[in-house]
């Protein structure tokens, strides 16, 4: 077979072990997203897909759906195989008591536990390697995971839903319904794919906000959708001052994490609502946001999503702590009295800071931006 028809079909079953993987977007957290093809010859003789933390890898689940069938045969993952053993055993190991003859990668697994050494092992083994196929839309799955293995941080994604005249809320502070259902809908995938949710005490104390995931709007079809409802992201309230009372609508929709700027006076009032406290006091007499995201990082968190007002939005947005933001624009003005969509004052053009778009889509009625932080433009 010729180089460019050998890289053609790397490409084609690549691209079908990332759509396995994608199954696994709501499910997985801490882990990352994971699918893998066995293929012999031309044909898939085994597919499989990570579903749940300690459950077995993707590796393991194409596998055994090939059977005798995966001697000599092609191993496509869209992640290095692991070669430690975590909660279960090393997939390197899988694959060369399989026989497979030929192993490809999408990319390198960015865990110091792993970092090339699954791949080495294949290699000294004689099994032929190769990476990098559809590294980018790989990479693209698992931004959580990279960027805590990388840079011990989680990948933050702020949400905001805005009117035509970039208003969030009117002046009183209502703000239900500024878009439609679809968009609900959108949102509602977003907090489930996270691995937290997290919001600040003027948006629960406004809105009655619970954070919670409702499997049912998820619009998922099964398996996922029984997986999506068996694991709920961490809800995380952002309440320096301690202003949000226990008998909060929010601490009624089950545990929690309330981080704070002061230590709470009562402490077994958070206990009696399965609410655990953080103190992390920042400059006056905020939340140190960046202690933040490292310790939630260390906690096994891989995605933040950040559904708060103009204030908070805007204290992420200030400190450069935003990977991406999602607005959803609705077709309405809410006019000059209303609030802004970030709490951010800026005197010049020169400190604008610039955003790529990078997707742009109806959802019903409405429009999805998706957009990330960009070099300045030249003056």
């Amino acid at each position: 077979m010729s180089n460019a028809a050998q890289d053609a079909l790397d490409h084609r079953f690549m691209a079908r072990a990332l759509e396995l993987a994608e199954q696994g977007l709501y499910s997985t957290d801490p882990n990352p997203r994971v699918g893998c093809v066995i293929v012999q010859g031309e044909q898939v003789v085994g597919e499989g897909w990570h579903m749940r933390a300690g459950e077995p890898h993707a590796e393991v689940h194409a596998l055994r759906q090939a059977g005798e069938a995966a001697r000599g045969a092609t191993a496509y993952v869209t992640l290095e195989p692991c070669s430690h053993h975590g909660r279960t055993p090393p997939c390197a190991d899988a694959l060369l008591a399989a026989g497979v003859g030929r192993v490809v990668a999408a990319m390198q697994d960015p865990n110091p536990q792993v970092a090339g050494q699954g791949l080495a092992r294949l290699a000294a083994a004689g099994i032929a390697v190769r990476a990098g196929v559809l590294e980018a839309q790989a990479r693209a799955l698992n931004p959580g995971f990279i960027k805590r293995m990388e840079h011990g941080l989680p990948f933050v994604r702020v949400k905001l839903a805005m009117s035509l005249d970039g208003r969030t809320a009117m002046a009183s502070g209502e703000s239900q319904w500024i878009t439609g259902p679809d968009a609900r809908r959108a949102v509602q995938r977003l907090r489930a794919r996270s691995s937290v949710v997290l919001s600040a005490a003027d948006t629960v104390l406004t809105d009655a906000a619970r954070l919670t995931v409702r499997p049912g709007e998820l619009g998922l079809p099964e398996p996922m959708a029984t997986l999506a409802a068996g694991r709920l992201p961490l809800r995380v309230l952002v309440d320096g001052r301690l202003r949000v009372p226990t008998t909060a609508a929010f601490f009624a929709a089950g545990p929690s994490l309330v981080v704070c700027a002061q230590a709470p006076a009562s402490p077994e009032g958070y206990e009696a609502v399965a609410a655990d406290t953080l103190l992390l006091p920042g400059a006056n007499g905020q939340v140190d946001l960046p202690g933040l995201l490292r310790e939630l990082a260390r906690r096994g968190a891989n995605e933040v999503l950040v559904e708060a007002g103009p204030r908070l939005a805007g204290a992420f947005a200030q400190a450069g702590l935003v990977d991406e933001y999602r607005l959803f624009v609705a077709g309405l003005f809410m006019g000059s009295s209303a609030r802004p969509l970030l709490d951010w004052p800026l005197a010049t053009m020169a400190e604008a800071p610039a955003l790529k778009i990078v997707q742009m889509r109806a959802v019903g009625d409405d429009w999805q931006v998706i957009a990330v932080p960009a070099p300045a433009r030249p003056v």
